[in-house]
């Protein structure tokens, strides 16, 4: 198996950023059981704060005991020392192109299938826009990955961050310490659409059971009824455009925004 981190920047980051999120976070983990120990897996999570990265790496290292690998924007590579961390410690750039998010796809699924890696993913491709801030519609690239590569696709839902740093603002509430849910089911069986052509609905059912799966477990870490349709944002800005042709078609059972 290959090493894609150096064993030295993993050590110093682990010694900052553990400390960090004791002090800020009052944890409470469950289903680390569901992270297999060893071999490429696909960590599937839902996207509420740009803080989340911290509180989701934290839970994978620490409760799966698994090195977290995440898919960065590029931007993120370019910032001095924080991209040169990024970089030895594994992490995969993305880019907004569409010819630069398959390269992206392509080291993520050697990651997986060479290396036997952990690849974090926020099938929503942002933080969640959903006024309740249940998980949103999602893009289709990770079901393509989960399909093409074979291995397990491990559903993660969060709760709390939201009160650590909400979205849309940079301001970060570090005290008093946030609590901060954090749980991983079991795999999401994909089993039937193994066998069938990659097709664009195919594709789109598999993203809908991913996402299922991971509203699930947020529903269950809240105590509260999922909202039945979900959020769907390229049809609310429809709507907010004219009101008269996108009158209640904000939430959608159909992600019809799910692209690879």
């Amino acid at each position: 198996m290959k090493r894609r981190e150096s064993p030295w920047v993993k050590a110093m980051a682990i010694a900052v950023v553990r400390p960090i999120m004791a002090a800020v976070t009052r944890r409470e983990w469950s289903g680390q059981q569901h992270i297999p120990r060893e071999g490429g897996v696909i960590l599937a999570a839902n996207h509420l704060s740009m803080s989340d990265p911290l509180t989701v790496a934290h839970f994978v290292y620490v409760a799966g005991r698994r090195w977290p690998t995440f898919t960065a924007k590029e931007g993120v590579f370019r910032i001095p020392v924080v991209g040169a961390v990024a970089r030895k410690t594994g992490q995969i750039p993305v880019s907004r192109g569409s010819a630069d998010a398959v390269k992206a796809l392509r080291e993520a699924e050697r990651a997986l299938v060479e290396d036997g890696a952990s690849v974090i993913f926020y099938p929503e491709g942002t933080c969640t826009r959903d006024p309740d801030l249940w998980p949103m519609a999602a893009k289709t690239g990770v079901a393509r990955l989960a399909l093409s590569t074979g291995v397990p696709v491990v559903p993660i839902a969060h709760w709390g961050e939201q009160h650590l740093m909400p979205y849309g603002t940079s301001k970060v509430r570090l005290f008093p310490r946030k609590r901060v849910q954090m749980v991983a089911g079991p795999p999401v069986d994909l089993a039937k659409y193994r066998e069938q052509p990659m097709t664009a609905t195919v594709l789109r059912a598999a993203t809908a059971d991913i996402m299922a799966a991971i509203t699930g477990l947020q529903a269950e870490l809240r105590g509260e009824e999922p909202p039945a349709e979900i959020y769907d944002p390229k049809q609310a800005r429809r709507a907010r455009l004219d009101p008269a042709e996108g009158a209640g078609a904000e939430r959608t059972g159909d992600d019809d925004t799910a692209r690879a």
